[in-house]
């Protein structure tokens, strides 16, 4: 599953080989023994996690596309069980990284990795100016603090503690104003060309990492130059003007007053040159095809995610030194599985079908939805001709009979065919919201009705110890006979499930805000500003004339390079404000008057 907000022994069958496990009983029927089966390949220490764009990854599709075609699924991809897609893997520093300070005594050229760094979402850029100190980079008139209060940095370079005025304050007020990015797009609105940060500090004045060098996805903050840098360095800098960092520190946390200036005998040049590593991953699709006419343009899609987080990385929870195998029995070996056993048992079936049933399993789900992302864009068929999508995201650990069920308030039927056909005595856990952190949420986007099957979280969840042996197969067994009644029904019936919008909780929920402007990220975009996926019915951005495709470059005035530029300049703002939104849609750029509601 998509993080959001989070060894044990390895079983004998993890050592069979892929040949062996395709070896799996002949039989239509949902099996535990086939569900073993299938785990311990998906899971096995082979495939060393299924990170999205490896050849393990492909292997696991080749396995997938290989058990479609003994089901007697045809292939969905023009002729192909396999949809190949781009995206960016991570990112590295390239050689094009520099940072020099001139003082009037000498020059100070640090070590990179050793005694700066470039921050992972700075900009590509080469800035050269005066630098000035704004002390925590926090402008908060409504807190009566503000750092730039008085201060010129227009075409400057500042340096900015990190952290807040209130270091011994759980909870404060300064919080929503501590984030690097945050800091940055301030530093930027104000007119800096650049941002160094130095570490606060701590009581025994020991505390001095550089920010670490990971790729989050958000996008940069776009000719604007980030680094972080060693204290001892800016200690230096001071001292050359007659000032001492400690000393300055103490007073704004002990006043709360802002102490900024412009260092006279200091400047600094800036050379920051980040690189996107691109790869490819892949999507594996099939289906049965209908014979009955009346509806056989219609789609039944049943969906999960097979990628996992390989050797850890970014998203594990597993905090030890040495890299391990992140197999993901649960999440979401446990899933691919029920894809598969479905997808078998209704091709014995296919003379009974009335629709067209879709089977797909998504990589690049532990990125950010980007397999499901893509597909939902480049669809093998009409997305207004898909009438259901069932996911199943970490159905494995089933305990004490409690199943977890989104999407419930996405149709009007949900919930009268899930208790209908309740025969396995699950507890039942309703959540009517189609979004959430999984692949379900790419299709409700286009308007279809969306089930996300569910058994929890739990203490292995992103670790290594994600393994089969702790995979409760007579209740995954269960589930998957509950998923099968339930599309039967659907597919039985002959008025196409009503589709109904429940307000999104997206990810700018993540922030305090006040206001709603009802626009939907776009995850697997890669663009310089925020580009939104859609726009939800009735909000202010659909009402104002936004669609689905816009890439959002300025909101209120403030320029905006990424989604966390779009979510810092939206705290500004109280509902009913009027904002110009500048988008570009095309090569055209459009504004709008949007008026903000509350959420």
């Amino acid at each position: 599953m998509l993080k959001i907000y989070f060894s044990s022994i390895v079983s004998i069958f993890f050592f069979i080989s892929q040949t062996t496990f395709c070896q799996i009983i002949d039989t239509p029927e949902i099996t535990e023994e086939e569900i073993n089966e299938h785990l311990n390949y998906l899971a096995s220490d082979e495939l060393k996690g299924r990170d999205s764009g490896t050849e393990e990854i492909k292997q696991a599709a080749e396995y997938i596309s290989n058990e479609f075609k003994k089901s007697g699924l045809k292939p969905i991809f023009d002729g192909s069980y396999l949809q190949e897609f781009p995206f960016i893997k991570t990112i590295e520093l390239t050689e094009n990284n520099e940072l020099t300070f001139s003082t009037s005594k000498n020059d100070l050229k640090p070590v990179l990795h050793a005694e700066y760094i470039t921050a992972p979402f700075s900009g590509n850029a080469t800035v050269q100016g005066q630098l000035v100190f704004v002390g925590f980079g926090i402008s908060a008139p409504d807190l009566k603090y503000d750092d730039y209060d008085g201060i010129d940095v227009k075409d400057k370079i500042v340096i900015v503690l990190r952290n807040t005025p209130e270091p011994k304050v759980a909870h404060s007020e300064f919080d929503s104003h501590s984030a690097l990015r945050k800091k940055s797009s301030v530093a930027r609105d104000k007119g800096a060309i650049g941002i160094i940060f130095v570490n606060p500090y701590d009581e025994n004045k020991s505390t001095d990492d550089l920010v670490e060098f990971e790729y989050d996805r958000g996008g940069s903050v776009t000719d604007f130059a980030v680094v972080s840098i060693k204290r001892d360095i800016i200690e230096k800098l001071f001292e050359s003007d007659g000032k001492n960092l400690k000393e300055i520190f103490d007073k704004i946390i002990e006043t709360k007053i802002p102490v900024s200036f412009e260092l006279k005998n200091s400047s600094a040049k800036i050379i920051t040159e980040i690189q996107e590593v691109k790869s490819v991953s892949w999507n594996v699709g099939g289906y049965i095809e209908s014979n009955d006419s009346s509806h056989k343009d219609e789609w039944l899609i049943i969906g999960a995610h097979f990628d996992h987080l390989g050797m850890g990385g970014e998203g594990s929870l597993y905090r030890g030194d040495d890299p391990q195998i992140h197999n993901g029995a649960d999440d979401n070996a446990s899933g691919t599985t029920g894809v598969l056993e479905l997808a078998e048992k209704f091709a014995s079936e296919k003379e009974k079908i009335k629709r067209n049933i879709a089977f797909f399993t998504f990589s690049g789900e532990e990125m950010g939805l980007l397999g499901s992302n893509y597909l939902v864009n480049s669809m093998p068929f009409p997305a207004e001709n898909g009438i259901a999508m069932i996911n199943m995201d970490m159905i494995g650990r089933l305990k004490d009979s409690s199943l977890i069920v989104y999407g419930t308030g996405t149709s009007s039927t949900w919930k009268v065919i899930l208790n209908k056909h309740n025969q396995y005595g699950f507890k039942l856990t309703f959540n009517d919201d189609g979004f959430g952190p999984s692949d379900h949420s790419s299709f409700y986007l286009k308007k279809i009705p969306v089930l996300f099957f569910f058994t929890g979280t739990h203490e292995d969840y992103h670790k290594p110890s994600d393994d089969v042996e702790k995979i409760n197969f007579k209740g995954e067994k269960d589930i998957l006979n509950f998923v099968y009644d339930i599309v039967k029904d659907v597919d039985s019936i002959s008025e196409r499930p009503d589709y109904l919008l429940v307000e999104k909780k997206d990810s700018q929920q993540m922030f305090v805000r006040k206001v709603y402007v009802g626009t939907v990220p776009d995850f697997a975009s890669n663009v310089d500003g925020y580009k939104i996926s859609g726009v939800s019915e009735g909000g202010p951005a659909q009402l104002a004339g936004l669609q689905g495709g816009d890439i959002i470059i300025e909101f209120g005035g403030k320029k905006i390079s990424n989604i966390y530029d779009f979510t810092y300049a939206l705290s500004d703002f109280v509902p009913g404000d009027v904002v110009d939104i500048i988008v570009k849609r095309g090569e055209e750029k459009i504004t709008f008057q949007v008026k903000l509601a509350s959420k």
